[in-house]
């Protein structure tokens, strides 16, 4: 939301731009003519003057964060059928009413959805929506990173998130391929170095340590320390808590000083359902010297089976509030009752997340659904 101030300045801004741009097109049709042009080399000139102009997240985000201005941003996946696709781009278009920053679309392992996300990305500019591409190292040789990156430049998209990825499915470990890339650090260090600022690059964090570095607690051999024991897990199934260690966590926050350091230019967390892990994260993360933005990734409760899927892959922290009413809810059956918890859960998230003071931005899991994230936005009176 903006103050009466900030969007008084927009308008002028506006103004200025407009009257530029209509200067620029008097000067140019008289060019035209001087130079015995054509009428339709002037009517090309006009759509291009028109094509949205998408904006460099990063800058955007800084400005808004030093403002304290509040801002959000929804990321959807490339669903599987054509039917899905087309769904999935009606649903962006309703969802733009709530003016999000950006929008980002993910990048299948292997570049198995490359095409879509491309597509999908690109589509969204032509409706007026900024779109961050993710970029993932899983099963891409150094030829469809080149590809992938050549397509972004078609399609101006200058926004990329630079992920490692997860390892494909059926394999356990991450392997990079030949000719690839065996991290995120090595893919903004290759960004950045082939192609300077010509993209605007954000990175991921994991305010509970990232999955591959969270053990079971039962093999430290020794009680949790207070801060270990706030980002803790505990599975429901194995009947065992789960933790990354101080050292780890340690570990963790050089890695991504590195990216940042190779040139990320702000963060989006991971999923999280403990507010107050988020604000130890970053937190940390400043007394470690990383300074860029650090945006909360809101995932949405939309169904039982996926919340509980998705804590247990990533061995997320969840309050033991959460998992009592998820319980409740699960024994129910009852999927209207899970959406309208979610609504509720997500609004106070959020609510407590702004006003913490960490970030003034919200980054949401949509997975290509808008009914909890429309609810979550009405409960914290988005305009």
């Amino acid at each position: 939301m903006q103050t009466i101030n900030s969007f008084k300045q927009d308008f002028e801004q506006y103004v200025r731009d407009t009257a530029q741009r209509i200067q620029d097109l008097e000067n140019r049709e008289k060019e035209l003519l001087k130079e015995g042009g054509k009428k339709q080399e002037f009517i090309e000139y006009l759509l291009k003057m028109q094509e949205f102009t998408p904006i460099r997240v990063a800058e955007k985000v800084k400005e808004l964060e030093a403002k304290k201005e509040k801002f959000i941003a929804f990321e959807y996946f490339p669903p599987k059928t054509q039917i899905g696709i087309e769904n999935l781009r009606e649903r962006m278009v309703r969802m733009k009413r709530y003016r999000p920053l950006y929008i980002d679309v993910t990048w299948g392992a292997g570049g198995s959805t490359s095409d879509t996300t491309i597509e999908l990305c690109a589509d969204a500019q032509k409706r007026g929506l900024t779109a961050c591409m993710h970029l993932t190292c899983t099963n891409m040789p150094r030829e469809k990173i080149d590809q992938a990156l050549q397509d972004a430049e078609k399609y101006k998209l200058i926004n990329i998130l630079a992920l490692r990825g997860d390892p494909p499915a059926g394999q356990v470990d991450f392997r990079p391929v030949e000719s690839g890339f065996s991290c995120a650090l090595d893919l903004i260090k290759f960004l950045r170095e082939t192609t300077q600022n010509k993209f605007g690059i954000s990175a991921a964090g994991y305010p509970e340590g990232h999955p591959e570095r969270i053990r079971k607690a039962s093999t430290l051999g020794r009680a949790l320390t207070p801060t270990e024991e706030n980002r803790s897990s505990y599975d429901d199934i194995t009947k065992e808590t789960y933790v990354c260690t101080d050292d780890d966590f340690q570990i963790e926050l050089e890695y991504l000083k590195a990216k940042v350091d190779a040139g990320a230019e702000f963060i989006v967390t991971q999923m999280f359902f403990d507010v107050q892990v988020y604000f130890e994260f970053v937190d940390a993360c400043r007394k470690f010297g990383i300074t860029v933005p650090i945006i909360p990734g809101i995932m949405c409760i939309t169904s039982v089976p996926g919340f509980f899927r998705m804590v247990a892959f990533c061995k997320t922290r969840v309050p033991q509030s959460l998992h009592d009413v998820m319980k409740k809810l699960e024994a129910s059956d009852d999927p209207d009752q899970v959406k309208s918890f979610g609504i509720a859960y997500g609004t106070e998230m959020c609510k407590k997340l702004l006003e913490g003071g960490r970030s003034s931005g919200l980054h949401f899991y949509t997975l290509n659904l808008e009914h909890v994230v429309d609810g979550i936005l009405k409960g914290i009176e988005w305009e």
